[in-house]
C-alpha cells in the first residue's frame, strides 16, 4: 500500500523543475534594475497621487479636520481651575 515518501502518487503530463538552493539568486539585479525603476515609476505617477496646489476643497477639509481634532483633544483635558479647592 503506497510507496516511499515522495513517490506516493504518480502524476502524468506535469513537468517540474527545481534548482538547488545554492544555485538560486535571492535578489538578482536588485541594485542595478530594481531601485532605479522604483524612482522612475514614482516620478511618473507622483502627479496622479499627490493633490494639486489649487485644490480648495482638499485644503478646506484638511483645515476643518485638524482644527476639529485639536478642539476635541482640548475638550478631553481637565481644567486645573476646577480642582484648586481639593488641595
Amino acid at each position: 500500500m503506497g510507496g516511499e515518501f515522495g513517490s506516493l502518487i504518480r502524476v502524468r503530463h506535469i513537468i517540474s523543475y527545481s534548482l538547488s538552493r545554492f544555485e538560486q539568486r535571492a535578489f538578482p539585479n536588485y541594485f542595478t534594475k530594481g531601485i532605479p525603476s522604483v524612482f522612475c515609476r514614482t516620478q511618473d505617477s507622483i502627479l496622479q497621487v499627490a493633490p494639486r496646489p489649487p485644490n480648495p476643497p482638499f485644503i478646506a477639509f484638511y483645515l476643518i479636520y485638524t482644527c476639529g481634532t485639536q478642539e476635541f483633544e482640548k475638550s478631553k483635558r481637565k481644567k486645573p481651575a476646577d480642582f484648586e479647592e481639593d488641595k
